[in-house]
């Protein structure tokens, strides 16, 4: 038998061991857990080490004479998959999810904002959040002005949060009165229509 005093005999470690270093003390469970591995990870990749990927399942070797047999009743990674989803896991893959997400604004612009809306406003350009849309009269424009808010809650159910942070309206633009390829600085503005 083993006395009180003596160390375990199967190693076991003591408590002050388990505990976090100092600079994760302060960290909840998840958050501790996410944090080590990151570090872990980060160590790593500083020895050149492949991580995050998983390990490479090797291909199982087939035996002379074995038929392949079918993959069974339930799902399985080699049937055929849909086009939406295989589209979808590519574009998550690439990071092109944003891009896709800005096209779908532009591509199904009626279906978003609803028939009335896209028959008297079209969306010219989105850039860093911004969505500029156009409106065909200066009273659309205002009218466009006063739902911003519903237009971006619309946007956003479509396409997700943070792909259009605000909206930039304009109206119609204004009539030029040049003329030809060149243009020579005139007098300024007069009354024209005094």
């Amino acid at each position: 038998m083993t006395e009180p005093d003596s160390p375990d005999p199967f190693g076991s470690p003591d408590v002050e061991s388990l505990a976090p270093p100092d600079h994760l003390a302060g960290l909840p469970g998840m958050d501790l857990v996410r944090r080590t591995l990151e570090e872990a990870r980060g160590v790593a990749r500083s020895q050149g080490k492949d991580v995050g990927r998983g390990r490479p399942s090797p291909m199982p070797r087939r035996v002379a004479g074995r038929r392949r047999s079918w993959s069974g009743p339930g799902p399985d990674s080699r049937d055929p998959q849909p086009l939406g989803a295989a589209t979808r896991e590519l574009a998550k893959l690439r990071g092109w999810s944003g891009r896709v997400a800005q096209g779908t604004v532009f591509g199904q612009w009626r279906a978003v904002v609803g028939e009335q809306i896209a028959a008297h406003a079209r969306p010219t350009t989105l850039r860093d959040g911004v969505l500029s849309v156009s409106a065909e009269s200066t009273a659309w424009a205002t009218q466009l002005r006063m739902v911003q808010s519903q237009l971006l809650a619309k946007i956003a159910s479509a396409v997700g949060d943070g792909v259009v942070t605000s909206l930039k309206i304009t109206g119609p633009v204004a009539p030029s009165w040049r003329k030809g390829r060149y243009h020579i600085a005139g007098r300024g503005p007069r009354d024209t229509y005094g």
